[in-house]
């Protein structure tokens, strides 16, 4: 009896332990961003600028400066953002929390890599060694995550 009780006690804790560790990387630091700041670096005078953007819905946490994510829409077609803008090559959207169901890095990442979509550079250096990349569908559907710049490739 001493064995099966010891073994239920384990198997309990680590139970918890599992759906502790869960909770905490999916649900507890994340925030929601009340009003988002989407910018993109100018090529011509290489400091980011503000953009026209709605329907945005963006979250962060303090515990990385990689868990930013947004979602949003702009006026402006690709064709002008990327004269205007400073491109982003290399963009790899990393995955979101499954309850941010607007932004799906997978999608997004095919997207990219067949042309359906192009990354910019939202801010340069946002944190130590992450910048900001947007990427923005022809239909104005647009997407933010941060990425160590290190993973830049121009």
């Amino acid at each position: 009896m001493t064995g099966r009780l010891l073994g239920i006690i384990i198997v309990a804790s680590a139970a918890i332990a599992g759906v502790g560790v869960w909770y905490l990387q999916v649900h507890a630091y994340y925030q929601k961003v009340d009003a988002p700041e989407v910018v993109l670096t100018s090529v011509v005078t290489g400091q980011p600028e503000r953009i026209p953007a709605g329907n945005a819905s963006a979250i962060d946490a303090k515990s990385s400066p990689l868990r930013y994510r947004a979602c949003f829409t702009t006026p402006y077609s690709q064709a002008t953002l990327a004269e205007s803008y400073v491109t982003y090559g290399g963009a790899v959207p990393l995955n979101a929390p499954g309850w941010f169901d607007c932004f799906d890095a997978t999608a997004l990442g095919a997207a990219l890599e067949s042309g359906l979509a192009i990354a910019l550079l939202g801010k340069a250096g946002v944190h130590d060694g992450v910048d900001r990349v947007v990427a923005v569908f022809d239909d104005g559907r647009a997407f933010s995550w941060h990425q160590l710049s290190g993973e830049r490739r121009d």
